[in-house]
Protein backbone atom coordinates (compact mmCIF):
# COMPACT_ATOMS: atom_id res chain seq x y z
CA UNK A 1 0.00 0.00 0.00
CA UNK A 2 2.54 2.18 0.93
CA UNK A 3 4.85 1.56 -2.15
CA UNK A 4 1.70 2.53 -4.35
CA UNK A 5 1.10 5.97 -2.90
CA UNK A 6 4.75 6.65 -3.09
CA UNK A 7 4.74 6.14 -7.10
CA UNK A 8 2.09 9.26 -7.64
CA UNK A 9 4.17 11.05 -4.89
CA UNK A 10 7.28 11.45 -7.26
CA UNK A 11 5.32 13.14 -10.25
CA UNK A 12 3.92 15.57 -7.62
CA UNK A 13 5.79 19.14 -8.72
CA UNK A 14 6.67 19.48 -5.26
CA UNK A 15 8.76 16.51 -5.45
CA UNK A 16 10.23 17.44 -8.93
CA UNK A 17 10.92 20.53 -7.79
CA UNK A 18 12.98 18.99 -4.26
CA UNK A 19 14.81 16.51 -6.83
CA UNK A 20 15.51 19.24 -9.21
CA UNK A 21 16.83 21.77 -6.33
CA UNK A 22 19.20 18.76 -4.26
CA UNK A 23 20.55 17.76 -8.01
CA UNK A 24 21.72 21.37 -8.60
CA UNK A 25 22.29 22.03 -4.97
CA UNK A 26 23.51 18.70 -3.26
CA UNK A 27 23.77 19.10 0.81
CA UNK A 28 27.53 18.12 0.37
CA UNK A 29 28.54 20.87 -2.06
CA UNK A 30 26.52 23.71 0.09
CA UNK A 31 27.71 22.84 3.39
CA UNK A 32 31.02 20.60 2.98
CA UNK A 33 33.19 18.98 5.24
CA UNK A 34 36.68 19.88 3.67
CA UNK A 35 37.96 22.86 0.95
CA UNK A 36 40.97 22.04 -1.43
CA UNK A 37 44.35 23.26 -0.57
CA UNK A 38 44.48 26.70 -2.11
CA UNK A 39 42.06 27.61 -0.51
CA UNK A 40 44.15 28.48 2.57
CA UNK A 41 45.99 31.03 -0.09
CA UNK A 42 45.35 34.76 1.34
CA UNK A 43 43.28 35.89 -1.81
CA UNK A 44 40.06 33.39 -0.94
CA UNK A 45 39.46 35.94 2.03
CA UNK A 46 38.04 38.52 0.59
CA UNK A 47 34.82 37.00 -0.86
CA UNK A 48 34.49 36.16 2.84
CA UNK A 49 35.00 39.17 4.07
CA UNK A 50 32.95 40.90 1.21
CA UNK A 51 30.05 39.49 2.98
CA UNK A 52 30.81 40.19 6.32
CA UNK A 53 30.97 44.03 5.67
CA UNK A 54 27.73 43.56 3.43
CA UNK A 55 26.08 41.80 7.10
CA UNK A 56 27.01 45.01 9.12
CA UNK A 57 26.08 47.18 5.92
CA UNK A 58 22.63 45.76 6.08
CA UNK A 59 22.52 45.25 9.98
CA UNK A 60 23.30 48.83 10.45
CA UNK A 61 20.90 50.44 7.85
CA UNK A 62 17.81 49.06 9.14
CA UNK A 63 18.65 50.90 12.05
CA UNK A 64 18.64 53.49 10.64
CA UNK A 65 15.79 52.88 8.55
CA UNK A 66 14.16 52.17 11.60
CA UNK A 67 15.01 55.03 13.72
CA UNK A 68 15.49 57.96 11.00
CA UNK A 69 17.03 61.22 9.97
CA UNK A 70 16.28 62.62 13.45
CA UNK A 71 18.08 60.48 15.25
CA UNK A 72 20.97 59.82 13.53
CA UNK A 73 21.71 63.61 13.03
CA UNK A 74 20.85 64.73 16.90
CA UNK A 75 22.15 61.74 19.16
CA UNK A 76 25.27 60.06 19.96
CA UNK A 77 23.89 56.45 19.25
CA UNK A 78 22.73 57.70 16.03
CA UNK A 79 26.18 59.41 15.31
CA UNK A 80 28.02 56.21 16.18
CA UNK A 81 25.26 54.27 13.95
CA UNK A 82 25.55 55.85 10.86
CA UNK A 83 29.53 56.57 11.16
CA UNK A 84 29.29 52.68 11.49
CA UNK A 85 27.19 52.42 8.28
CA UNK A 86 29.56 54.55 6.71
CA UNK A 87 32.39 53.05 7.46
CA UNK A 88 31.00 49.72 6.83
CA UNK A 89 30.06 50.97 3.25
CA UNK A 90 34.02 51.79 2.78
CA UNK A 91 34.97 48.42 3.95
CA UNK A 92 32.49 46.73 1.53
CA UNK A 93 34.19 48.46 -0.95
CA UNK A 94 37.69 47.73 -0.56
CA UNK A 95 37.72 44.04 -0.12
CA UNK A 96 34.88 43.83 -2.67
CA UNK A 97 37.62 45.66 -5.03
CA UNK A 98 40.50 43.22 -4.42
CA UNK A 99 38.07 40.27 -4.27
CA UNK A 100 37.30 41.45 -8.16
CA UNK A 101 40.51 41.83 -9.36
CA UNK A 102 41.89 38.94 -7.70
CA UNK A 103 39.21 37.02 -9.48
CA UNK A 104 39.89 38.88 -12.64
CA UNK A 105 43.87 38.08 -12.70
CA UNK A 106 42.66 34.40 -11.82
CA UNK A 107 40.66 34.09 -14.70
CA UNK A 108 37.72 33.11 -12.31
CA UNK A 109 35.57 32.58 -15.47
CA UNK A 110 37.12 29.03 -16.06
CA UNK A 111 35.10 26.06 -15.47
CA UNK A 112 32.22 27.02 -16.30
CA UNK A 113 32.16 29.52 -13.91
CA UNK A 114 30.97 31.85 -16.21
CA UNK A 115 27.73 32.98 -14.40
CA UNK A 116 29.41 33.30 -11.14
CA UNK A 117 31.62 35.76 -12.57
CA UNK A 118 28.99 37.40 -14.29
CA UNK A 119 26.70 37.77 -11.10
CA UNK A 120 29.29 39.03 -8.98
CA UNK A 121 30.24 42.13 -11.82
CA UNK A 122 26.46 42.78 -11.62
CA UNK A 123 26.74 42.96 -7.40
CA UNK A 124 29.71 45.44 -7.77
CA UNK A 125 27.71 47.21 -10.33
CA UNK A 126 24.47 47.38 -8.32
CA UNK A 127 26.33 48.26 -4.76
CA UNK A 128 27.61 51.65 -6.96
CA UNK A 129 24.37 52.42 -7.03
CA UNK A 130 22.88 51.59 -3.87
CA UNK A 131 25.96 53.41 -2.00
CA UNK A 132 25.26 56.65 -4.97
CA UNK A 133 21.90 56.63 -3.43
CA UNK A 134 23.10 56.70 -0.22
CA UNK A 135 24.59 59.95 -0.08
CA UNK A 136 21.74 61.50 -1.76
CA UNK A 137 19.19 60.48 0.92
CA UNK A 138 22.10 61.99 3.88
CA UNK A 139 19.64 65.01 4.89
CA UNK A 140 22.33 67.41 4.58
CA UNK A 141 24.14 70.15 2.54
CA UNK A 142 26.43 66.82 1.01
CA UNK A 143 23.45 65.21 -0.25
CA UNK A 144 22.09 68.58 -1.72
CA UNK A 145 25.16 69.12 -3.57
CA UNK A 146 25.62 65.42 -4.60
CA UNK A 147 22.15 65.33 -5.89
CA UNK A 148 22.59 68.93 -8.11
CA UNK A 149 25.42 67.87 -9.48
CA UNK A 150 24.56 64.40 -10.53
CA UNK A 151 21.54 65.33 -12.06
CA UNK A 152 23.01 67.53 -14.66
CA UNK A 153 25.26 64.11 -15.05
CA UNK A 154 22.14 62.08 -15.83
CA UNK A 155 20.31 64.54 -17.74
CA UNK A 156 22.87 64.18 -20.39
CA UNK A 157 23.29 60.59 -20.57
CA UNK A 158 19.16 61.07 -21.03
CA UNK A 159 17.74 58.79 -17.71
CA UNK A 160 16.98 62.18 -15.66
CA UNK A 161 13.25 61.38 -16.58
CA UNK A 162 13.30 57.96 -14.91
CA UNK A 163 16.10 58.44 -12.18
CA UNK A 164 15.10 61.74 -10.58
CA UNK A 165 18.00 62.18 -8.12
CA UNK A 166 16.43 65.53 -6.73
CA UNK A 167 13.23 63.53 -5.51
CA UNK A 168 13.98 62.15 -2.02
CA UNK A 169 11.15 59.70 -1.51
CA UNK A 170 11.92 58.46 -4.74
CA UNK A 171 16.04 58.41 -3.89
CA UNK A 172 14.92 57.04 -0.29
CA UNK A 173 13.26 53.92 -1.73
CA UNK A 174 16.02 53.02 -4.20
CA UNK A 175 18.27 53.13 -1.13
CA UNK A 176 16.33 51.30 1.68
CA UNK A 177 14.10 48.56 -0.78
CA UNK A 178 14.78 48.08 -4.55
CA UNK A 179 18.39 48.54 -4.82
CA UNK A 180 19.30 46.09 -1.24
CA UNK A 181 16.57 43.92 -2.61
CA UNK A 182 18.40 43.13 -5.99
CA UNK A 183 21.61 43.42 -4.74
CA UNK A 184 21.18 40.72 -1.67
CA UNK A 185 19.07 38.31 -4.50
CA UNK A 186 22.38 38.62 -6.55
CA UNK A 187 24.73 37.87 -3.90
CA UNK A 188 22.71 34.95 -2.75
CA UNK A 189 22.74 33.71 -6.74
CA UNK A 190 26.25 34.07 -6.19
CA UNK A 191 27.10 32.38 -3.24
CA UNK A 192 24.61 29.59 -4.70
CA UNK A 193 26.81 28.84 -7.59
CA UNK A 194 30.40 29.12 -6.32
CA UNK A 195 28.70 26.43 -3.61
CA UNK A 196 27.95 24.63 -6.62
CA UNK A 197 30.89 25.01 -9.18
CA UNK A 198 33.24 25.26 -6.23
CA UNK A 199 35.99 27.87 -5.63
CA UNK A 200 37.81 28.61 -8.74
CA UNK A 201 41.79 26.78 -8.09
CA UNK A 202 44.63 29.38 -9.04
CA UNK A 203 46.12 28.42 -13.05
CA UNK A 204 48.14 25.59 -12.90
CA UNK A 205 46.18 23.92 -9.62
CA UNK A 206 44.22 20.75 -10.24
CA UNK A 207 40.79 21.27 -9.07
CA UNK A 208 41.04 17.78 -7.20
CA UNK A 209 43.72 18.82 -4.57
CA UNK A 210 41.71 18.39 -1.45
CA UNK A 211 43.32 19.47 2.14
CA UNK A 212 44.50 16.30 3.97
CA UNK A 213 42.06 14.97 6.17
CA UNK A 214 42.82 15.44 10.15
CA UNK A 215 44.97 12.57 11.35
CA UNK A 216 43.95 10.31 14.68
CA UNK A 217 45.18 9.37 17.51
CA UNK A 218 49.20 8.06 17.46
CA UNK A 219 48.87 9.06 13.63
CA UNK A 220 51.02 12.31 12.06
CA UNK A 221 49.22 14.71 10.23
CA UNK A 222 49.77 14.13 6.03
CA UNK A 223 51.63 17.02 4.45
CA UNK A 224 49.12 19.51 2.68
CA UNK A 225 50.27 19.94 -0.95
CA UNK A 226 48.70 21.34 -4.29
CA UNK A 227 50.23 19.13 -7.38
CA UNK A 228 50.38 20.70 -10.80
CA UNK A 229 49.01 19.09 -14.06
CA UNK A 230 52.38 18.35 -15.20
CA UNK A 231 53.62 16.91 -11.22
CA UNK A 232 50.65 14.52 -11.65
CA UNK A 233 51.37 12.86 -15.32
CA UNK A 234 54.34 12.56 -13.66
CA UNK A 235 53.53 10.72 -10.67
Amino acid sequence: MSADRAAPDADMWTARLRSRAVAALPPEKLLPDRQPAYVASWIYVFGVLTLAALLIVLATGTLLTLAGPQWYHTSSAGHFVNSLHLWSVELFFFVMVIHLWGKFFMAAWRGHRALTWVTGAIAFLGSIGTAFTGYLVQSNFDAQWISTQAKDGLNSVGVGAWFNVLNFGQMLLFHVVLLPLVVGVIVVLHVLLVRRRGVVPPIGALPEAQAAPPPTDGEAAAPTTVTSPAEEVRS
